[in-house]
């Protein structure tokens, strides 16, 4: 219990975040404040014979008893909070909560406010983390399949009398469903589709049977549909099979380019003009992506295990305003897709984890940094504004005059921070079919 001149008040922890104030008054020392605010509410009482809050205050006595003063008293209660919240620096945020109050006329005023802060936190255990990750690095086949790419993306077709024994055709075929035994399925209709031989995922029936076709002729195919069904905790497999006639109204020859250097020139504006070098760029450019995706998978886990590390209860007003930004986001989302309804109580109960955890990773994220002293001098920005201006061509006192009234010492602080975990952490690159197993098997 900590006592002034004028009260005595005690701070009780509810949560990390939440704390609770015990205050008692003597009514000596709110008197004056009790019978300012019992003033303002006779300016609006009436009664017959006296104008409009000229009431003598003896006959509203009579009439109201205490109430009047114990209005009153949850005015100033309030009122008194807030000083002793500057005094004290208490720092409260959100909206206060007067969750108890115990008044009687000439009697010492007392009550509990409870309210929410920004919590001080002891970060610990955030570095030497060990983080597995997949190794992610390009295979021969995933340049060549982006190079057959480029060379079809370029190619051209002309009308062709019949399917050769390469995949380059397409094909519009009419397909009808039927049974086994040939007969059309009751209730099915014929459809037209286009057919490019040279894909993939092509059914290979199709591809088989239409060879040595033409116009005209027909083929049959059958389209094999293997699902799963869950039978309570087991699951069963079941295949399906569909059967189809089709009949070829048409046939196009594709004539892909050769890959030289007026189509390297072509793909790539000029810069590059071999096909080594097209596929060297090819291999960084996947690579490039493989490594963002790493990054992100790493901040993920450490953001994950950092927190659960820390954990504790955020204040529900932070996180109350960020679930209302994600709803916002989600429904704005939803209305640009078309749909007419958009259930905010199914959105908000789906949403509520990763509100309460972006306050979390925000509150911890502030207290790593001021712990490490991390933070934007101006010689980053300067580094930044140099490296910029090679690029835009723009001055580079200009650029630094953008990033101080821009958002982007934000982004720098999250990269540095970053980049300050990540050099911390125990990385352990492992095969990525061994590493999603694992997951899997954990996640069950």
């Amino acid at each position: 219990m900590t006592r002034g001149l004028n009260l005595e008040y005690k701070i009780n922890d509810i949560t990390d975040s939440e704390r609770e104030v015990e205050v008692t008054f003597p009514y000596d020392e709110v008197k004056k404040d009790l019978e300012t605010e019992v003033q303002k509410q006779t300016k609006n009482i009436q009664m017959p014979g006296f104008r409009k809050g000229k009431v003598p205050m003896h006959m509203l006595k009579k009439m109201y008893g205490d109430a009047l003063e114990y209005e009153a008293s949850e005015k100033v209660a309030n009122a008194k909070f807030w000083e002793i919240a500057k005094d004290k620096s208490l720092n409260p945020i959100g909206q206060p909560q007067l969750v108890d109050i115990k008044f009687n006329p000439a009697e010492n005023l007392f009550f509990k406010v409870r309210f929410e802060i920004l919590p001080e936190l002891e970060v610990t255990n955030y570095k030497e983390i060990e983080i597995e990750l997949p190794e992610l690095i390009v295979k021969d086949e995933e340049v060549n399949h982006e190079v057959e790419h480029i060379i079809k993306a370029n190619s051209s077709s002309e009308d062709a009398e019949v399917v050769g024994d390469d995949k380059n055709y397409l094909l519009n075929i009419e397909v009808n469903r039927v049974d086994e035994n040939g007969n059309p399925v009751e209730g099915s209709k014929p459809e037209t589709i286009d057919v490019d031989l040279s894909n993939e995922r092509v059914n290979s029936e199709i591809i088989n049977n239409a060879a040595g076709k033409k116009a005209g002729d027909t083929f049959s195919f059958t389209f094999e549909d293997e699902h799963t069904h869950k039978d309570g905790d087991k699951e069963e497999k079941h295949v399906e099979h569909f059967h189809y006639n089709a009949r070829i109204n048409s046939i196009k020859k594709i004539n892909l380019p050769e890959l030289n250097e007026e189509l390297i020139k072509k793909v790539t504006k000029d810069k590059l003009s071999t096909e080594e070098e097209l596929r060297d760029g090819i291999k960084k450019d996947i690579q490039s992506y493989y490594d963002q995706r790493i990054d992100e998978m790493l901040r993920n886990k450490l953001l994950q295990q950092i927190v659960e590390n820390n954990d504790f209860i955020p204040p529900q007003t932070m996180v109350k305003n960020i679930l209302e930004d994600l709803i916002k986001q989600e429904e704005e989302k939803s209305k640009k897709s078309g749909y007419k309804k958009f259930n905010r109580e199914e959105a908000a109960k789906r949403l509520e984890k990763s509100a309460e955890l972006e306050v979390k990773w925000f509150l911890i994220k502030k207290a790593i940094e001021k712990k490490e002293n991390i933070s934007i001098s101006d010689e980053d920005l300067m580094q930044l504004a140099k490296k910029d201006a090679e690029k835009t061509g723009l001055p580079e006192d200009k650029l630094i005059n953008y990033y101080k009234t821009s958002n982007i010492n934000e982004q720098l602080l999250d990269k540095k921070l970053f980049d300050f975990l990540k050099e911390q952490s125990k990385i352990k690159k492992v095969n990525p079919e061994q590493l999603l197993k694992k997951e899997t098997e954990e996640s069950k």
